[in-house]
């Protein structure tokens, strides 16, 4: 069964392709402002993969001109945190529960992460009322390089806590 999420993008998946993309990028930063702020754009949102780009636009930019720290770390989170999103039953709250990222090499240009989840991962959230589950997501560069190694690891929790 399908939750809130992916039922917006089904929906928006019928509309005209030149204005797709526009609205769910719209929806996203609207909801999610921190990457409305920085520019975060979704490139690809279904049940199994995301695809986020941030171009190296100055606002993200540090002081040696390739994307901020923490702009890298924002891009591996929303990309590994909406694939979960689109999974995730409507009754649970999905928590970043720590995200372990090793910086290895300078970027160069934009970004992209790209997420990944597995149909086990699925049937666990579906399943255990309250767990954890690590996303996979690999951010990579202009160059192709991956400059950062990641591991998103994200809780659930029922909405309703029991008395």
């Amino acid at each position: 069964m399908k939750n809130q999420l992916a039922k917006i993008v089904d929906k928006l998946s019928s509309k005209p392709k030149w204005i797709r993309g526009w609205l769910l990028n719209y929806a996203l930063g609207s909801t999610i402002k921190f990457i409305g702020t920085a520019g975060v754009k979704c490139q690809l949102l279904t049940q199994e993969k995301s695809v986020f780009t941030l171009k190296n636009k100055k606002k993200v930019r540090n002081h040696i001109g390739s994307v901020h720290a923490a702009a890298t770390s924002l891009i591996a989170e929303t990309a590994s945190g909406l694939v979960l999103g689109m999974n995730i039953p409507d009754d649970k709250v999905p928590v970043l529960k720590s995200m372990h990222i090793d910086y290895v090499k300078r970027s160069t240009g934009n970004l992209q992460a790209v997420a990944t989840i597995t149909q086990s991962q699925i049937e666990d959230l579906h399943s255990v009322e309250k767990g954890e589950l690590s996303i996979a997501v690999v951010v990579t560069d202009q160059a192709s390089v991956e400059p950062v190694k990641c591991e998103m690891i994200w809780a659930w929790t029922p909405k309703t806590r029991r008395t």
